[in-house]
């Protein structure tokens, strides 16, 4: 079942609960005093299902769910009590549900203020204490109403189980307001405010209990129930409209007083959304300035950037001032900044909002992605660069090599045309004419070998070193001869073979290259070694294996060069391929 659909069920068993408990209970026509309990029982619930339906991730909702229904489902059993005429044990299960109310709203919910969770480590016995007495008490209260239907009379023991269970409570009550206070005085300038109404808002529910203990149902009992089921959902209602609790905000819009309630989304809505448009981004600058808007739009903040390492900067917003929180992205590649939080309209009074640690908590979960959005934009820029490096070298080779080998032979021709020359002539330009042939092969040979399309990785591999002018020794096992991949695995491995042993001849001055083709464990792996100088990897610029890594990269593989000065070379490079 939907947490949604679970969150409306409760609050409409708790709203039609504490409404039909209390119109049971009354005479008609139904005091003004009865309607005012009906109208503040509502609050708690009515917090709770808004909490729920759009935090369901959050327990403090569903713990106001949980107060308001213990609330609701003992207001009912006092009602059918007086009604009469139902059986004693659901009125009795029904009457002891308001046991749990009461230690819900004076430990729980403060202890779990503001988001669900303990304060810390050391608040967990005060946590286990408090259930254990609420069910206590809770249990004497209902033995207490069914014994004297038993077969033995067990009242002392019940009584005892109740009360030990209610002093109990109140210890624990009173030790959670102190700690709530402490919290208060600590609390940061953001959330302070939040913490103040909730202190004023627990002292006048345990004062409104005192009351109703002390007085009895007379006036000063009954200003006692109502600030006992009122204080706390009041407290935290203004919290909520002054100070910005739980992301929802009261807008006024034009001259009338038109509130909007209005949640800020939640981690996870900002992140589907995200996803959604990164995927439609085309362009790389287009995908971190869609990411900048998304963090904007998320914390609501004036503006926001990603900042990268290379001192590029995609604003969403306008920029002004400088940041006031900052999150590093994963690896290495940047930062998303933020600047303060934007000034809405607010009810008279309203504190403007500062932002928190679950602000912070939102823009470190969105620098998961921004990591992924930053490396996918980068490989995407040199993966572009890497093409258009590619056609301006088979376009300058063109015209330098074949180009001019063919303008040669059509001058050659028009000048034996036009001299009328002999065999030798014809000879020598037939000669040029296949020697320019060889050139285009070997051109084309270099953009997309006809061995590879022909006969497959390790065909084109063997093809490629057997031209070398150094000692090459190819290995494969056989299995792996008469395998097919597809055209992106084994371009990517041939082109990467054919970049490491140009590099071992041209700077490393090898005088032996190994090359060793496998297949294991999901992976298609080619290893280049070399006995040549070696280098320092992290001392010399790799753009020519950048290119090929962004290559691997894409499809899902890898590159890593072992090297050191004096001791050769060895580069491995692995893309997933099932066996």
């Amino acid at each position: 079942m939907s947490s949604r659909l679970v969150a409306g069920l409760l609050a409409t068993i708790a709203a039609g609960s504490i409404v039909t408990g209390t119109l049971l209970a009354s005479r008609w026509p139904v005091p003004a005093t009865e309607w005012m309990f009906i109208v503040l029982g509502l609050v708690l619930p009515a917090l709770g299902w808004l909490l729920a339906f759009r935090r369901p991730e959050v327990r403090y909702g569903w713990l106001l769910l949980a107060g308001g229904s213990c609330l609701g489902l003992g207001t009912l059993g006092v009602g059918l009590s007086v009604r009469g005429g139902y059986p004693e044990l659901l009125v009795t299960l029904l009457g002891c549900m308001s046991a749990g109310f009461y230690g819900l709203t004076w430990i729980f919910v403060p202890l779990l203020f503001p988001d669900g969770r303990l304060p810390s480590r050391r608040w967990r016995p005060v946590a286990w204490i408090s259930g254990v007495a609420v069910a206590a008490h809770s249990a004497g209260v209902a033995w207490i109403g069914i014994s004297p239907y038993g077969m033995v009379d067990v009242s002392p023991a019940a009584a005892l189980l109740a009360g030990g269970g209610q002093f109990v409570t109140w210890i624990m009550a009173a030790i959670v307001f102190c700690g709530l206070v402490v919290r208060w005085r600590r609390s940061e300038r953001a959330e302070r405010g939040q913490y103040a109404w909730m202190v004023g808002g627990v002292a006048a529910t345990m004062a409104g209990g005192v009351l109703v203990f002390s007085s009895g149902m007379g006036v000063f009992g009954l200003a006692g129930v109502m600030m006992l089921i009122g204080a706390l959902p009041a407290a935290i209602g203004v919290a909520l409209v002054r100070h910005r609790l739980l992301d929802i905000r009261i807008r006024i819009r034009g001259s009338r007083l038109l509130l909007m309630f209005d949640v800020r989304p939640t981690v996870g809505e900002v992140l589907s959304d995200l996803g959604t448009a990164l995927d439609d981004a085309p362009e790389p600058v287009e995908l971190l300035g869609r990411l900048a808007a998304a963090v904007r739009t998320g914390l609501e903040v004036r503006w926001a950037a990603v900042a990268l390492a290379d001192g590029r900067r995609v604003v969403a917003g306008k920029e002004e001032g400088a940041a006031v929180l900052a999150v590093p992205v994963r690896g290495g590649l940047g930062q998303i900044e933020c600047g303060p939080p934007l000034v809405t309209g607010s009810l008279p009074g309203s504190s403007p909002r500062s932002l928190t640690r679950e602000d912070r908590r939102l823009l470190e979960a969105l620098a998961v992605p921004a990591g992924l959005a930053i490396q996918s934009a980068g490989l995407v820029t040199r993966l572009v660069n890497a093409q258009e490096a590619e056609r301006r070298r088979i376009e300058r080779n063109i015209h330098d090599g074949v180009q001019q080998q063919l303008v040669a032979l059509i001058a050659g021709l028009e000048l034996a045309r036009a001299t009328g020359a002999g065999p030798d002539m014809f000879a020598h330009l037939r000669e040029q004419a296949r020697q320019t042939l060889a050139d285009l092969r070997e051109l084309a040979a270099g953009i997309h070998p006809s061995a590879l399309s022909q006969g497959g990785l390790v065909e084109a591999v063997e093809e490629r070193c057997s031209r070398l002018p150094v000692q090459t020794t190819v290995t494969v096992p056989p299995s792996l001869r008469s395998r097919r991949f597809t055209d992106e695995i084994e371009g990517a491995m041939y082109f990467t073979v054919s970049e490491a042993v140009a590099n071992a001849l041209k700077h490393a001055a090898a005088a032996t290259i190994d090359v060793h083709l496998s297949q294991a464990d999901g992976r298609l792996c080619a290893t280049v070694a070399d006995d040549g100088t070696g280098f320092d990897p992290s001392a010399t610029d790799r753009r020519g294996l950048a290119t090929l890594s962004d290559r691997l990269d894409a499809l899902g593989g890898g590159l890593t060069v072992d090297s050191s000065p004096g001791k050769g070379t060895r580069l491995t490079a692995w893309v997933p391929a099932d066996e």
